[in-house]
């Protein structure tokens, strides 16, 4: 597998779902979403992600307006990015928390979490139209996509800005040492995005890649060899359960290590 492109510190966006999951068990306010939101970004961390559910199970609505006014008022700099599936209820939250990104994800309403990427073919008007509408917003739009080249030159011509590739085959192969062959299928989805052409702007060459689901400190330095110009990776899992143990300033810190 040959690198394409120089290596370039990949961006660290901690989704906080799991910490809105945990506060929601009882009615409490605490574990505090803003104060972890807080946390996080002091310590380093370059923006949040959250994915704000029809049922509101972990992030709710109102999450997602606290935390666009804190970063907007506190943190200028950090990136704001909204997942979910683009029913117009998203949309029109998505829209109103001036989110940098908003990441659209094929999930059904009552699925526990996200697997697997669009079949941008089948859902051609949706993403269209909903891409039209947050671009028209102002906001950067990825498209969660599987690791193959096909879905990644299916969202350049959808007009998408980015895809984030599905990381959960990968993770799960990992752990029994079986992820080399899922290696080359990234690099090559890499290079179909590199070269890919934008049907809405032909004179911008290219898609710019995240990734996320099931990323950890073991597993991620094997994906950025294969991936060295990865802009951006939401992880929220894997890095709360190992805040559990260290602490969430700590683990940023060790996720920012590995990550640049």
């Amino acid at each position: 597998m040959s690198n394409q492109s120089a290596a370039t510190a990949t961006k660290l966006s901690v989704n906080l779902n799991a910490v809105a999951f945990l506060r929601n068990r009882r009615d409490m306010p605490w574990p505090s979403v803003i104060e972890m939101a807080r946390l996080v970004l002091d310590a380093g961390a370059h923006g949040i992600t959250v994915h704000p559910r029809p049922d509101q199970r972990h992030i709710r609505f109102s999450d997602v307006h606290d935390l666009s006014a804190l970063i907007a008022a506190d943190y200028p700099g950090a990136e704001f990015n909204v997942e979910g599936y683009p029913t117009p209820e998203f949309l029109d939250l998505a829209m109103a928390s001036k989110a940098h990104q908003v990441t659209l994800v094929p999930d059904a309403p009552g699925q526990s979490t996200s697997d697997h990427g669009w079949n941008v073919a089948q859902n051609l008007d949706l993403l269209q139209g909903s891409i039209d509408a947050l671009r028209r917003n102002g906001q950067r739009v990825s498209l969660f996509v599987d690791v193959d080249a096909s879905s990644v030159l299916a969202a350049a011509e959808v007009g998408a800005d980015r895809v984030e590739f599905y990381t959960g085959p990968y993770a799960a192969l990992f752990e029994g040492g079986q992820h080399r062959a899922e290696l080359e299928r990234f690099s090559d989805a890499a290079q179909a995005a590199r070269h890919a052409c934008h049907n809405a702007r032909p004179d911008t060459p290219g898609l710019t890649m995240n990734a996320g689901h099931d990323l950890t400190l073991a597993n991620f330095p094997a994906l950025k060899a294969v991936l060295p110009d990865l802009a951006e990776v939401s992880i929220g899992h894997g890095i709360t359960a190992d805040a559990l143990i260290m602490g969430f300033p700590e683990a940023v810190r060790r996720y920012l290590q590995v990550l640049s």
